[in-house]
């Protein structure tokens, strides 16, 4: 009987690590707390203990799955809701057309414009890339009010 319990135990404990990665919405989870209760009280009783230290254990276990359980739950969601863009963060990975290349001789005229969902923005590429008018670019980052771009590659342009 105690191999029993161990066994439960076990399956308990693999029903959590699967809660963990499948979407089941804590059914596997609950399933994994019975199991490991279960299996407690089953080698606790094969162990020749009695009605209260079974009662004691198979709490203090729940508790304790149900608080991990808890914590897994409260993970998934934080990690499923995906966060809000709004506003100029929002156009990281948006493609943009330029509108007035970016020039290389000060720090004011290497910044060029670009025309981004609507609106014009001041951009500056982020790599080495010779920008000219009418190029495609994509937004890499956003720092205040200037874009990072990059030339979009042929994939990345809507036919």
């Amino acid at each position: 009987m105690v191999v029993l319990g161990i066994a439960l135990i076990l399956a308990g404990a693999g029903l959590l690590v699967a809660e963990a990665h499948l979407p089941t919405y804590g059914a596997l989870g609950l399933g994994g707390v019975l199991a490991i209760v279960a299996g407690a009280a089953v080698a606790v009783d094969a162990s020749g203990g009695g009605t209260a230290l079974i009662i004691g254990v198979a709490a203090i276990v729940a508790v304790g799955a149900l608080a991990l359980l808890g914590v897994m739950a409260r993970a998934t969601l934080t990690a499923s809701r995906p966060r809000a863009r709004t506003g100029a963060e929002g156009l990281v990975g948006h493609v943009g057309v330029v509108r007035r290349a970016p020039g290389s001789a000060n720090p004011v005229a290497a910044l060029g414009q670009v025309y981004v969902d609507g609106a014009l923005w001041r951009a500056r590429p982020c790599m080495d890339d010779e920008l000219d008018v009418g190029d495609p670019v994509v937004v890499e980052r956003v720092n205040g009010l200037v874009l990072s771009v990059r030339r979009a590659e042929e994939w990345e342009v809507d036919p």
